[in-house]
């Protein structure tokens, strides 16, 4: 009887264990999951809730950035007389090539700034006895992505307007995008988590998303970068991206495979390690708040 007894406990042991991994692997993505329909919902009240009572609703998604391109084409295409190798010296080709770098920014910028935030603007869900917080970074990410979205597409249009075609490359964009999105959602988990303990994060990090725009490629060229601060730019994350995505939606070139599959593993790991953080840190968030 002692073997049999023995036994069903082993097999339960490893059971116990293998499941435990599984959940230890799919915690970061459970708001992709589990709660996906959480996720979801939370994503559409996101988007459609920045827009309520404006005339021109969703509209503004472009509007904005829209705005942007044109008063940094006039700025550093027109004034500064800023421009690209791969390119030529028309204020048009300028303003596309711009355009990619205000895109990967803005999704980045968007999560990073609205991070520190997060808990303190959702507290009625931290305070609830039963409520999966990770998804609430996710659905800003997830947001953010659609934005992206948008603008992607009136990229396209744009440059088929200038130019009557685009990259054929561009549609491995998805995949040069796609470690960005990870370290970003490592990012939001570690900056929503710090938030709420140390409120003076909301304020210096909308300094530090302005500072990572311009000591970045988005609108100044690595090479004409002076060599002593383009360690900085280097060492930028949002300058591989944008380059990166320029190459495939612009300049119809191969994405750098190394470069990319170094973020991804990094971008993974650092998804894990924050979650981790996460998981930790929110079991004291309703006291704080």
């Amino acid at each position: 009887m002692a073997r049999p007894v023995a036994t069903r406990m082993s097999h339960a042991l490893h059971a116990s264990s293998r499941h435990a991994l599984r959940s230890a692997l799919a915690g970061p993505f459970t708001a992709l999951g589990r709660h996906w329909e959480l996720t979801r919902e939370l994503t559409r009240r996101d988007i459609l809730g920045r827009y309520r009572g404006a005339n021109f609703g969703l509209m503004w998604s472009l509007i904005g950035p829209l705005m942007m391109l044109a008063i940094y084409t006039i700025t550093f295409g027109e004034i500064m007389q800023s421009r690209w190798q791969q390119a030529s010296g028309a204020t048009a080709e300028f303003g596309i090539v711009l355009f990619i770098g205000i895109i990967i920014h803005g999704f980045f910028a968007e999560c990073f700034a609205r991070s520190p935030r997060l808990m303190l603007d959702n507290a009625n869900y931290v305070k609830r006895v039963v409520f999966p917080l990770q998804v609430l970074p996710w659905s800003v990410v997830l947001s953010a992505l659609f934005h992206m979205g948008m603008n992607l597409v009136v990229f396209v249009v744009l440059n088929a307007l200038f130019f009557g075609s685009f990259s054929p490359h561009i549609v491995l964009l998805p995949l040069v995008l796609a470690p960005l999105v990870m370290l970003t959602i490592a990012v939001c988990w570690l900056v929503t988590s710090l938030g709420v303990y140390v409120r003076d994060i909301s304020q210096a990090v909308p300094v530090i998303a302005t500072g990572l725009f311009f000591i970045s490629s988005a609108i100044i060229p690595l090479q004409v970068v002076p060599p002593r601060y383009r360690i900085f730019f280097e060492f930028n994350p949002l300058t591989f991206f944008i380059d990166q995505a320029r190459n495939v939606a612009l300049w119809n070139t191969m994405p750098d495979w190394a470069g990319l599959l170094k973020y991804a593993i990094i971008g993974l790991l650092g998804m894990y390690l924050a979650f981790a953080w996460f998981r930790v840190t929110s079991k004291g968030f309703a006291d704080v708040l």
